[in-house]
């Protein structure tokens, strides 16, 4: 991203053109970010709270004496004795992505403090644990060799609102032939422009991948050699897959048996003709409760037909872990000492701070530190949440750029700044170039960067190791440390990673066998099936007749989840929180388009309004998201009727593994109100 300034000024944002990936091209929302830095609602000084918590009531403070009193409640926290510093939880996950922002001096303060550790969850870990038993990590090919794939299977993903520049290959590929293949149960903007999409149920993309592996085997459409090289386990997936039949997976994912045996066809014509076929995954198939072994099962997919062969042929879901990030050395968990904190999974916050202390979980959660995330809107079954933030002893620090769900109940709010303010460095899961964040402008008014932040607070608390006067740049320096070369990133923003073109070719897994792994002993040696299979939802479609429409959560095209939603050009352009619903699942109910409805199940009740779309398909309501709470009808939002299941892999949580009905309100709202 460039951006241009003018009088200290930053007045333009704009894709860099030097970047092979991006082109030049930014997404709508950041686009807008000149728009975000510059909010009139941008916090700008160290604020404390006044009113009762969730109202929103502060009065403005100084830093010093902010800093002061959050130092004092912390070390009265502390000072109790053995393990007391567990009763202190940081909160955070991507707000700002970047490696230094993120977790490097933050990390630091709460490792010598001794608090809990959080295990961070609410994205990505189900898939990521899914490749990891099957590929050795997040890794996978090279993005822009899609745009030589012959045919791409995107799965599970909305590339044209979160990955642009896969798009930008895809669309390539497109213009020479691929056919392009969309496997969502939402009818999504990637879908309008695929020559095919297959809406299955939320939760069976693992039923779906076995049945193409039963038809890929009794049609002989296999590269025997790769699988007897290259692949462990394949006698005892070959026996599994061959009990699900095109008719069986059917009717678990909902759609016709003649669509599986099509795709099969499509995807094994490759073999034959020795042409590459490619698989983009997104994290969207792995928020239910079998999402770790459904990527497992796509991600087995190419090594049965030997796609890794060719350098446009493989999977994709994240290229993170080629990234060589130094995280002891930005993190330095040495200074946790002989203290062995518990972690408390960010997926559960609603239980957990509500838990009362006892010796199997330890301390109650008396001190929360919440920074780059808004657990209060995006954290699932939502009314635990908002319970556990309301908790008058709990005591609640936010650093944030705007007063978020989460900002109204904090007892100080910490003004941070945004990436035009800062220096960061950055990896990606979508290609493999390694990037630098230069600070454009100056800080607005009184704000500082997370970095800064934990460095004043590390001194108030009275630590004196030398690390939290390391600053910024060093702090970048240190990421990759000789891995990749600063002077590069300095010169031009990015540098790309030497990496194989073809990285699978010969096999070399980075799994503990060196191939890729249908049976994982490591999973066999946890007591779990060490073979990936079909693990159905939490809730499944059909088991309730009180909850009897599926409903999944995708993001709001100009959202990135919670962030960018007060953004208002952008907001302008999503309206209002919007329920999809197909046109069958309305007339049964009585619902028309435009209408206000309530969207409920044993957790809460949720209203906004509906638009009857051919966006949903039978049997599936899409409420999209992630709006803040207080911007909905009855100050909540989504969230509300999701819950804390987590998982069979990763220990994630399960969005769109939820079930719910949906009725016409009692009370029809007009939109301004």
């Amino acid at each position: 991203m460039l951006t241009t300034v003018a009088g200290g000024i930053a007045i333009k944002v704009q894709g860099n053109p030097a970047h092979p990936h991006t082109d030049g091209t930014l997404c709508t929302k950041v686009s807008r970010y000149t728009e975000r830095t510059y909010h009139p609602e941008r916090l700008l000084h160290p604020l404390k709270r006044v009113g009762p918590k969730g109202v929103g009531q502060f009065e403005r403070v100084s830093w010093d004496a902010a800093l002061q009193d959050i130092a004092a409640r912390l070390t009265a926290i502390v000072s109790r004795g053995l393990d007391a510093a567990q009763a202190v939880l940081p909160y955070s996950y991507a707000g700002t992505m970047g490696l230094v922002q993120g977790e490097s001096m933050s990390a630091r303060f709460f490792h010598q403090l001794g608090a809990s550790l959080l295990d961070r969850t609410i994205c990505s870990s189900a898939g990521g644990e899914g490749l990891a038993h099957t590929l050795g990590g997040k890794v996978g090919m090279r993005v822009e060799f899609f745009a030589e794939s012959k045919l791409i299977l995107i799965w599970g993903s909305n590339s044209i609102a979160s990955n642009l520049h896969f798009w930008r290959y895809a669309q390539e590929a497109k213009r020479q032939g691929a056919k392009l293949v969309c496997i969502d149960p939402r009818r999504s903007e990637t879908a309008d422009k695929c020559h095919e999409h297959i809406a299955l149920l939320p939760g069976t993309d693992g039923a779906l991948a076995l049945a193409l592996m039963h038809e890929l085997i009794v049609n002989d459409w296999l590269d025997h050699d790769y699988l007897a090289q290259h692949t462990l386990g394949w006698d005892l997936l070959r026996e599994r897959a061959l009990q699900w039949s095109p008719e069986r997976a059917a009717g678990i994912c909902g759609i016709l048996s003649e669509q599986i045996r099509a795709l099969a066809a499509d995807y094994g014509a490759c073999v034959a003709s020795h042409q590459p076929s490619a698989i983009r995954m997104n994290y969207g198939l792995q928020r239910v409760q079998g999402g770790g072994n459904a990527v497992r099962l796509i991600a087995s997919l190419p090594a049965l037909t030997g796609a890794w062969r060719h350098r446009a042929g493989g999977v994709l879901l994240s290229s993170s872990g080629l990234f060589p990030v130094n995280r002891a050395a930005l993190q330095r968990p040495d200074l946790l000492g002989a203290q062995t904190p518990r972690t408390i999974n960010m997926s559960t916050i609603g239980d957990d701070l509500l838990r009362p202390a006892s010796i199997e979980f330890g301390p109650a959660i008396e001190a929360l530190i919440v920074y780059n995330s808004n657990p209060v809107a995006v954290a699932p079954d939502s009314s635990k949440v908002v319970q556990g933030f309301a908790r008058e002893d709990l005591f609640t620090v936010v650093l944030e750029h705007f007063q978020t769900d989460t900002a109204d109940y904090a007892d100080y709010l910490l003004p941070a700044t945004t990436q035009l303010e800062h220096w960061d460095v950055h990896s990606s899961y979508g290609h493999t170039d390694a990037l630098l964040n230069r600070a454009a402008i100056a800080a607005l008014g009184e704000a500082k960067p997370n970095t800064q932040i934990f460095r004043e607070l590390a001194q108030h608390m009275g630590y004196t190791d030398p690390c939290f006067t390391d600053d910024d740049q060093a702090l970048c320096r240190m990421a990759y440390g000789d891995a990749v070369n600063f002077d590069e990133l300095l010169d031009q923003g990015f540098a790309s990673l030497d990496t194989p073109q073809a990285p699978f070719a010969h096999g070399n897994f980075p799994t503990p066998s060196g191939r890729c792994e249908f049976f994982s002993a490591r999973l066999a040696a946890q007591g779990l099936d060490g073979l990936p299979d079909h693990v159905p939802n939490h809730e499944v479609f059909n088991s309730s007749p009180r909850y009897p429409l599926a409903m999944i959560s995708p993001p709001a095209r100009n959202f990135l989840n919670s962030s960018f939603v007060n953004v208002k050009s952008l907001r302008d352009i999503e309206g209002e929180p919007l329920l999809e619903m197909h046109a069958v699942d309305a007339a049964a109910r009585g619902i028309q388009s435009g209408e206000i409805v309530r969207i409920f199940n044993q957790r809460g009740v949720y209203r906004c309004k509906v638009e009857i779309s051919k966006r949903a398909r039978p049997g599936v309501v899409n409420a999209l998201g992630v709006w803040w709470r207080k911007l909905g009808l009855d100050g909540t939002n989504v969230n509300q009727v999701t819950s804390q299941h987590l998982t069979d892999l990763g220990r994630a949580p399960t969005f769109y593994d939820c079930l719910v009905e949906v009725e016409a309100d009692a009370i029809q709202v007009s939109s301004d109100t």
